[in-house]
């Protein structure tokens, strides 16, 4: 079975982008960054949704090829564009970058994948998370949390029919001021 991981840059007060979808905010350090990276090579398959691939589809598969991108750059562009991507959208006709489109129903394709044998998954999107999380599919939540307030947006979580009890798994901070927090769901 694998694991599935839920991680994204929040603001203090708990959002992934705020009013206007804005994540000006959220541009990271060079640590942070070295974090995203190291987090993407130990993710065999990556679950997106609709907004969120649209944000990352234009850039991250040629990053290596533009002549302003830093060694990390290079090599986030060249892991992302290389890995198993699958994005969950009933609006998009077609992807690409190593990367299947599923149009159905979200949560059973991300239960079937999760049954399966195989290395960790992570997911992005707020839409996309959200419905994991009511489902109980998240193993473990990963904030990478900002010392900024934003005062509404996109929440990293949704509003959910049962608690869901965490351990914490680990804990720093990083000399940009971020402080890096993983949970494992308590099953």
């Amino acid at each position: 079975m694998r694991k599935l991981i839920y991680g994204m840059n929040v603001s203090l007060d708990g959002y992934i982008a705020a009013p206007g979808d804005d994540i000006g905010w959220s541009v990271p350090s060079d640590e942070l960054f070295q974090f995203w990276s190291d987090q993407l090579q130990a993710t065999e398959l990556s679950l997106y949704g609709r907004k969120l691939w649209h944000m990352m589809a234009p850039y991250w598969p040629t990053a290596d090829q533009r002549p302003d991108s830093t060694p990390a750059e290079i090599e986030f562009g060249r892991r992302w564009r290389d890995m198993a991507k699958v994005v969950f959208s009933s609006t998009i006709h077609e992807v690409d970058w190593n990367t299947r489109l599923v149009t159905g129903d979200a949560v059973a394709e991300i239960a079937r994948l999760k049954a399966e044998d195989g290395g960790p998954m992570d997911i992005g999107g707020a839409a996309l998370a959200a419905a994991a999380m009511r489902a109980g599919l998240i193993d473990e939540y990963v904030l990478a949390t900002a010392p900024v307030l934003v005062g509404g947006g996109t929440p990293f979580f949704t509003a959910l029919d049962n608690w869901v009890n965490l351990n914490l798994v680990e804990t720093r901070t990083l000399p940009c001021g971020v402080v890096l927090t993983r949970y494992g769901t308590r099953r």
